[in-house]
């Protein structure tokens, strides 16, 4: 039986593919892994979402399984290996954000937040189901506009508009799935 999915995940690497069924529009509360996202999009800016789904695993061993007091005191040593990883995409500045990052991340955390009430608060807790036509998703909205603008003026980088829409899909509270896919079946 040939199963519907969303139109962009009509793919045979079978990582995009758990991706899409398993994590894709399923809401995430976990601290980590929402700190992990919000990293991963970021390093896909001007490349495909496959190319860092093929990296994921390189990427958490390369991070210290996204442990955010361990990247906020990487040294230059660090970073140089970082930069000299190619299981990872070796861009300088987007290596630099994942530290800053999580300096900003622990700083919303010695405010006494968390990542996912933060996040979540500005869905008022509830994932946002979207019934747009099967292919026409928009690339960025208000929301994202928002959440990217709050996102930068607490000092997180590589969170444009278009990323955050992107994470904010990634992590569920936005779902995004087409009307005929299995996912959105599955959820009702």
């Amino acid at each position: 039986m040939n199963e519907i999915r969303c139109t962009w995940a009509n793919m045979a690497n079978p990582r995009y593919i758990a991706y899409h069924d398993h994590e894709w529009g399923v809401p995430c509360h976990d601290e980590t892994t929402l700190f992990e996202m919000l990293n991963l999009e970021g390093a896909q800016a001007g490349l495909s979402w496959e190319t860092i789904l093929n990296k994921r695993d390189n990427y958490r061993a390369a991070f210290d399984g996204w442990d955010a007091e361990k990247i906020a005191a990487y040294d230059d040593a660090k970073v140089a290996s970082l930069l000299a990883d190619p299981g990872i995409v070796r861009n300088r500045l987007k290596v630099a954000a994942a530290i800053n990052n999580a300096k900003a991340y622990l700083r919303l955390r010695e405010e006494g937040g968390t990542l996912d009430d933060y996040l979540w608060s500005f869905v008022d807790h509830r994932p946002i189901v979207n019934d747009w036509p099967d292919g026409a998703r928009p690339a960025r909205t208000e929301l994202s506009d928002r959440l990217s603008k709050d996102l930068a003026r607490r000092g997180f980088k590589f969170v444009g508009s278009t990323i955050v829409y992107a994470y904010m899909q990634g992590i569920g509270m936005v779902d995004d799935h087409d009307r005929n896919c299995l996912c959105r079946k599955r959820r009702g």
